[in-house]
């Protein structure tokens, strides 16, 4: 259940509807309370006062029809604008990033501002009464002793949201070319993926040696998908319920069809009530999110620097800063233990779910291996990556490690040695040779 909740509010999270949907009940029921202030008297000081000059009804009509039809322009032009600047984006650096500008809190609260806007002044304008007219129900015409009907509060109210308004879309106005510059599409990719390596992996370390994993009975998944979410609280309670150990086959973000073992339940059996708990902790989805699996960060890095190098648009500069932040989270996760998570042990230090964890030579491969190949056609992307690794390697702990980056700076040797020719290639030759003279090879003892 705790999985499937998260999936939904991670649904919400990247829609468009939530935040303005908010705003517009939050405006509903101010627009009534302060409505019902101005018929009690709370607005009597608003018309002795001499800042303040109280409107007519004719002035706040206009007022608030001018609030509410410029708000709700606004809004569409507002949404019009993150549309076109959405498509560019996932056009241009991969359709991975669609839901990293889907997220964007500020798109959401700057159309929520304007449609929450609207519909207050809307509310607020359906009350406005003038001299002439006559009251809606008998009560009303008894209770009222003057002819007309102004909520001097409400409209000095719906004044102030529109001036906050005007502010929302000059922060607009900057927010979006801001959002979509590359560097700082990469960066906020770059610093979301080092927020998960410390929060998944917290322990610092160079590695140790796997525990010996229990055998089982396979738990298949059911049905297709990926793996967006798994629930570990809910598979520690499944392993305590059926009095067994739960070692994961899969983790998030992984592929599987019905016939693919989600897990394996060891020390008892697990009948078709244990299988069902098990697989109601993996919820599986038509697309990977960012929220459990790294690959998925790891990945945006890679795309957007194998679309820089395309032939098309050979924009080695963009391909290099990729591959600094990849390089930044590759010397993270160099640092960490990578199979030791916060969801190992339960509250008494007993280990019930073993997850699957990669290792550092994976996540190697993951971002730097499936770069290379690009990053070799271009001297400077490659001199870039060589540098980077240099950089890992002094970083990480480990021989292994620094051994597994070594191999990697290897390969892009090799890789170089059929894309360039002439000068370019001595160049990178140069810098390979210097390369290996401060990262050493990794000899097992």
């Amino acid at each position: 259940m705790t999985a499937r909740l998260l999936t939904i509010w991670n649904r919400i999270n990247a829609s468009y509807w939530f935040w303005p949907a908010t705003f517009c009940i939050i405006a509903f029921f101010l627009s009534l309370f302060t409505i019902w202030l101005d018929r009690n008297g709370a607005s009597d000081w608003l018309s002795n006062s001499d800042v303040l000059a109280p409107a007519r009804p004719s002035g706040a009509t206009t007022m608030l029809q001018v609030i509410a039809g410029s708000m709700i322009g606004v809004a569409a032009t507002v949404f019009s604008i993150t549309i076109a600047a959405v498509a560019y984006a996932s056009g241009t650096y991969g359709p991975r990033l669609l839901t990293n500008f889907m997220e964007d809190r500020g798109n959401q609260l700057s159309l929520a501002t304007f449609i929450g806007t609207f519909v207050y002044a809307i509310m607020v304008l359906r009350v406005v009464r003038h001299e002439d007219e006559q009251a809606s129900t008998l009560k009303g015409a008894l209770a009222s002793d003057i002819p007309g009907f102004v909520p001097q509060l409400s409209l000095l109210v719906a004044t102030a949201m529109m001036l906050i308004s005007v502010a929302v879309l000059v922060f607009f106005l900057n927010h979006i070319p801001s959002k979509i510059r590359i560097n700082k599409v990469l960066e906020n990719i770059g610093r979301r993926l080092i927020a998960q390596i410390t929060d998944r992996f917290p322990k610092e370390g160079n590695g140790r040696d796997e525990d010996e994993l229990p055998e089982g009975m396979p738990v298949t998944a059911g049905r297709s998908g990926y793996i967006e979410v798994i629930d570990f609280d809910g598979l520690e309670d499944a392993a305590k319920k059926f009095e067994g150990r739960i070692v994961l086959m899969q983790e998030a973000g992984d592929f599987v069809h019905p016939l693919i073992p989600l897990a394996k339940f060891s020390d008892n059996a697990c009948d078709d009530g244990c299988a069902d708990a098990i697989r109601n902790c993996f919820v599986l989805t038509g697309l990977r999110t960012p929220q459990q699996d790294l690959r998925f960060l790891i990945d945006e890095l890679v795309e957007i620097a194998l679309r820089a190098l395309s032939p098309g648009i050979n924009d080695p500069f963009t391909a290099m800063t990729a591959l600094h932040w990849l390089g930044a989270a590759t010397a993270e996760l160099g640092r960490r233990e990578l199979h030791v998570s916060p969801n190992d042990m339960d509250k008494h230090d007993k280990r019930r779910v073993y997850p699957l964890h990669s290792d550092f030579a994976d996540y190697v491969a993951h971002g730097f291996g499936a770069a290379r190949s690009a990053v070799a056609t271009s001297p400077k992307a490659t001199l870039a990556m060589f540098d980077v690794l240099q950089d890992c390697a002094s970083a990480v702990t480990g021989a292994e490690r620094v051994g597994v980056l070594r191999s990697e700076g290897d390969r892009l040797m090799d890789q170089c040695a059929t894309n360039l020719k002439g000068p370019d290639l001595s160049e990178v030759h140069d810098r390979h040779r210097e390369f290996q003279s401060v990262v050493p090879r990794y000899t097992p003892a």
